[in-house]
């Protein structure tokens, strides 16, 4: 059984970014070992929110950059992720609507449930398939 190595963020970042060159070279050659089946990279939940995060915040990234970044590390095969589909709805959520990745990540699995928000961010309001409430509301 190939070895999974649990893949932080920075060395995404090193890569997407190309900040450190010989450390993106290093981080492309491990990718590269990753599409050629030697090596299993599995990217939490948790990492791909700082890395939008990281993406947003400090490069200055737009949500249509951040988007297109996320969703070609997502489809790298060789690459494993808790639930992609979940990812990718997320993340597309962010693109359309312009929203914070914790809400979109929220929004897609309340749609996904038919669950409800408890929150008092309006942002949840420009989803059509999500329902927020305040506190101390749930119905």
């Amino acid at each position: 059984m190939k070895q999974t190595l649990i893949l932080d963020t920075n060395v995404i970042i090193r890569y997407l970014v190309n900040d450190v060159p010989n450390k993106a070279d290093d981080c492309e050659k491990l990718f590269n070992d990753a599409r050629a089946g030697k090596v299993r990279l599995f990217v939490s939940d948790i990492c791909v929110a700082e890395l939008v995060w990281t993406l947003k915040s400090y490069f200055h990234l737009d949500n249509e950059d951040i988007y297109g970044k996320t969703v070609a590390i997502i489809n790298t095969p060789g690459f494993y992720f808790s639930d992609e589909a979940l990812l990718l709805d997320a993340i597309t959520r962010l693109k359309e609507k312009n929203v914070d990745f914790a809400d979109a990540y929220n929004a897609s699995l309340a749609a996904r449930n038919g669950m409800k928000i408890s929150s008092y961010d309006r942002d949840y309001r420009k989803f059509s398939d999500v329902t927020a409430v305040e506190p101390p509301d749930f119905e």
